[in-house]
């Protein structure tokens, strides 16, 4: 069996294409979910009971269920509400709440482990619960969050993937539009697989460089 390079060649293009859509999204739903994910992880700490205990609910329902259902769930539950947002938009949507969750657990362990002798000191200034959390503890846990946020970012773009179920033509179906056309499986995957490999080697070489440079506290 030999390779179809000239498939290979006119692929190239098409799936830089798609890797592109695929970062447009990663980059959204990692921006939403990052925000997200810091209110809900800081709520989670500081927050009433009633507030914790809906980040609890929200936190378990995602983590517990998988993300093509949860795609499935925005983009068809989203036109019932009466907003029909779109392919991509939906998946941002969809992608951003999942992030959120997993983000909000990294927030509530990193900040939860900074030496409570911090918190002890800020309050004996008369500092409120908020502003320990948001001034005095979320800084310090900037720097032992950075590896599993680089992780979860890097699983975002993974999971772009799965919007191809949704037919977003992102890197994965932008391959298998190419494949249904010219029947080279084999080829196609093959350079997804490598699309996906610089993607995420780049970004794990980003995050190593940033984690260098943020102050140990």
């Amino acid at each position: 069996m030999s390779i179809d390079w000239a498939v290979v060649a006119m692929a190239v293009p098409l799936l830089a294409e798609g890797a592109l859509t695929s970062l447009k999204i990663a980059a959204l739903a990692g921006l939403l979910g990052l925000s997200g994910g810091v209110v809900l992880g800081l709520a989670a700490l500081g927050g009433p009971a009633p507030v914790r205990g809906l980040v609890r609910a929200y936190v378990d329902f995602i983590r517990g269920t998988p993300l093509l259902i949860q795609i499935f769930i925005v983009f068809f539950g989203l036109p019932m509400l009466g907003w029909r947002p779109g392919e991509f938009v939906s998946g941002v949507i969809a992608l951003s709440l999942n992030s959120a969750a997993y983000v909000a657990e990294v927030v509530r362990g990193a900040v939860g482990s900074v030496e409570a002798g911090q918190a002890e000191a800020a309050r004996s200034i008369g500092m409120t619960r908020g502003q320990i959390l948001v001034h005095v503890l979320l800084p310090q846990a900037i720097r032992p969050m950075t590896p599993a946020l680089t992780n979860d970012l890097i699983t975002l773009v993974k999971n772009t993937s799965l919007l191809s179920v949704i037919s977003v033509y992102e890197l994965t179906r932008s391959g298998q539009a190419v494949i249904a056309s010219h029947f080279a499986p084999l080829e196609i995957f093959a350079l997804l697989a490598l699309y996906y490999y610089v993607i995420i080697t780049a970004l794990a070489l980003v995050s190593r460089w940033i984690e260098r440079r943020l102050p140990a506290w």
